[in-house]
């Protein structure tokens, strides 16, 4: 997933952690590889998150009429 995550939709990568979390719920993987599946899925959750923090973002500027700053790197 790792080298792929990049290419992913959000809707994609959103599939994956529900995916992820379906096998930690079965119950048929061991301990250490549930915590790896976690783990994983936290991360791509963070990511997920900064995506729809960019998003908003985006969204706020478009609607305050202030399209000039979507230029702006902070954003």
């Amino acid at each position: 997933m790792e080298e792929k995550q990049e290419t992913l939709s959000f809707e994609q990568k959103l599939q994956f952690v529900q995916d992820l979390a379906d096998r930690i719920e079965s119950g048929k993987l061991s301990l250490e590889d549930s915590v790896r599946q976690y783990e994983q899925g936290m991360k791509i959750l963070g990511e997920l998150d900064q995506e729809l923090q960019d998003m908003n973002r985006r969204l706020t500027v478009l609607r305050d009429g202030k399209e000039t700053e979507l230029n702006d790197p902070d954003l």
